[in-house]
C-alpha cells in the first residue's frame, strides 16, 4: 500500500511539473507494477541511451529548439517529455496466460495488414502468447447482434497478408456500445486489445478503457494510430502516408502529361486531406509539376486580378498548360457560397461532409476560360480510393513493423490508454487523450509550405 501511495504522489507531482512547464500531460497509465521478467530482458542488459536508442528509464523531450525550451521555463526535469517505446526488462502479463485481440476501424490506409502481421508475429515469436484473435469489421465485431465470428491469428495465417492492401479483418465506421465491447472481451478472456484506427477510433478506445476501469478489470487497450491525412498530433508521420503521397504523385504526373498534350490544357487533381494538406504538399513536391497547390489551411479567392482563375489563365498563356493540385478540404468556404445550400451529411464516424471542391474548380475553370475566349482542355483526376487501398511501400512496411513491435512491448508491460508513434525520429508512448486533443496541420508559416511555394511559384495567397 505504501508503494501505491508513493506512486500516486509521484504521478501527481509529475503532473504539477508538467503544468508548470506549460506542456501537455504525457504521463502513461499502467495496470500495475510489472514484476515478471521479460523474455527479452537478456537483450537489454547492456543497452543504454545513445543517439540511436533511448533507455526505458530515460525520456524523450517534446521540444527540440533552444527557444522553445527557454519559453517553457523551469528546470530540465520539468520539461514536457515522452516515455520512450521499446521492450522493458519487467512485464506485467504472463505470456503463457495472455490472450490478445486485434481490431481495425475506420477508412482504409496502406499498411493495415503490415501492422496486423507485426503484432501477431511479435506476440507469438518473442513473447510466446498462445492465443490471438481478430475482430471482424471494426467495433461491430464485438457486438452480438452483428453475429460476426472472430478469427484466430497465427504467424502462419498472417504470413503473406502484407502483400495485399486493405485489412484482412475488415473495417467499419461509427461507435458501438463500449459496455457490450467489454462484455465481449471478458467472455473471451482477452487481456490485451490492440486498436488500429484514427481519432474517432481512439476516442472509442478511450470509452472502452473507461468501462474497463469502472469494472476494475485488468485489460490493456493499446492503439496504433492510423490516418492517411497525417493529421494526428505528436507524430512525425502516420503509417501509410509515404505510400499515399507516392501514389498521389503518380496521378499528378498523369494529369500533367494530359495537360501538356492538349492546347490550353488545365490539369486538376483532387487528393485526400479533409483538414490537413500534407498529401497534396508532399505529392506536389515529389513530382514538382504543379503550378498551384491548394490546402485547407490556406484560404484562397477565385476571382479578381489576384485570384486563382487569373493566375491559372496566365500560366496557360505563358507556358501552354497549367497543373492544379487541391486537397479535398480546401476552399470549403467558397464551395458553400457557390454550391447548393443542401446539407452535406456526416459519415458514420461523425466527420462533417465536404462539398466537392474538385467539381467546383473544374466548372469555374471552364467558365472562366470560355469567358476569356480561350478553348481550354480540362483534365480532372480524383484517385482517392485508389490511394487508400494499395499495399504499403517498403518504407511504410518497415515503419508498420516497428510500430507493431513498440505496441506489443508497451502492452505486455501493462501500459494502457496510449498509442505508439514516432516523435523527432524516436519511438515513444503517447496518451490517447493527447493523440486526439488537436489536429496536426500544415503550418502556413512553416518550412513545408515555404517549400511548396518555392516549387510552384504561386503567390503566398490568392486574392491578396
Amino acid at each position: 500500500m505504501t508503494g501505491e501511495v508513493h506512486g500516486i504522489a509521484a504521478r501527481r507531482a509529475a503532473r504539477q511539473m508538467i503544468a508548470v512547464a506549460g506542456g501537455p500531460d504525457l504521463l502513461i497509465k499502467t495496470l500495475g507494477p510489472a514484476r515478471i521478467e521479460s523474455p527479452l530482458a537478456a537483450l537489454l542488459d547492456t543497452r543504454q541511451t545513445t543517439e540511436h536508442h533511448v533507455d526505458e528509464g530515460d525520456r524523450v523531450l517534446l521540444d527540440d529548439t533552444l527557444s522553445m525550451v527557454r519559453a517553457r521555463g523551469g528546470s530540465v526535469g520539468e520539461l514536457p517529455s515522452f516515455e520512450p517505446a521499446g521492450p522493458r526488462r519487467k512485464i506485467f502479463f504472463d505470456p503463457s496466460k495472455t490472450r490478445a485481440g486485434i481490431v481495425t476501424c475506420g477508412g482504409l490506409c496502406p499498411g493495415l495488414n503490415d501492422v496486423i502481421r507485426g503484432l501477431v508475429r511479435n506476440l507469438t515469436n518473442h513473447y510466446g502468447v498462445r492465443r490471438i484473435v481478430g475482430f471482424r469489421n471494426g467495433y461491430q465485431g464485438f457486438i452480438a447482434s452483428y453475429r460476426y465470428d472472430v478469427v484466430d491469428l497465427t504467424p502462419e495465417s498472417v504470413r503473406d497478408i502484407n502483400v495485399d492492401g486493405g485489412t484482412v479483418l475488415g473495417t467499419s465506421r461509427g461507435p458501438q456500445d463500449p459496455h457490450e465491447i467489454v462484455d465481449c472481451l471478458e467472455r473471451l478472456g482477452i487481456n490485451i486489445l490492440f486498436v488500429i484506427g484514427g481519432d474517432g477510433t481512439m476516442r472509442g478506445a478511450m470509452q472502452i478503457a473507461n468501462v474497463i476501469g469502472e469494472r476494475g478489470t485488468r485489460i490493456t487497450v493499446l492503439g496504433v494510430p492510423k490516418t492517411i491525412d497525417n493529421d494526428i498530433p505528436y507524430l512525425d508521420q502516420s503509417f501509410g502516408f509515404q505510400t499515399a503521397f507516392a501514389r498521389a504523385a503518380e496521378s499528378i504526373h498523369a494529369v500533367t502529361v494530359e495537360a501538356k498534350s492538349t492546347p490550353h490544357g488545365v490539369g486538376l487533381v483532387k487528393l485526400m486531406g479533409r483538414h490537413s494538406g500534407f498529401i497534396a504538399c508532399y505529392a506536389a513536391l515529389a513530382r514538382n509539376d504543379a503550378d498551384v497547390v491548394l490546402i485547407p489551411e490556406v484560404a484562397f479567392q477565385l476571382d479578381g486580378d489576384g485570384g486563382l482563375l487569373h493566375h491559372v489563365q496566365r500560366r496557360v498563356q505563358d507556358r501552354g498548360y497549367a497543373v492544379v493540385v487541391v486537397a479535398e478540404g480546401a476552399g470549403q468556404e467558397i464551395s458553400h457560397s457557390e454550391q447548393a445550400p443542401d446539407d452535406v451529411p456526416s459519415d458514420a464516424s461523425g466527420n462533417t461532409g465536404l462539398r466537392d471542391v474538385g467539381a467546383l474548380l473544374r466548372r469555374r475553370f471552364a467558365e472562366h476560360f470560355a469567358a476569356a475566349g480561350i478553348e481550354a482542355s480540362i483534365r480532372f483526376i480524383d484517385p482517392s480510393y485508389a490511394i487508400r487501398s494499395v499495399p504499403a511501400n517498403p518504407y511504410d512496411s518497415v515503419y508498420c513493423v516497428r510500430l507493431a513491435q513498440a505496441a506489443v512491448h508497451a502492452a505486455m508491460s501493462g501500459r494502457t490508454e496510449m498509442v505508439v508513434g514516432r516523435w523527432r525520429r524516436r519511438f515513444v508512448h503517447i496518451p490517447m487523450a493527447a493523440a486526439v486533443s488537436k489536429r496536426n496541420q500544415v503550418d502556413p508559416h512553416g518550412d513545408l509550405w515555404m517549400s511548396v511555394l518555392e516549387a510552384t511559384g504561386q503567390p503566398v495567397r490568392f486574392g491578396d
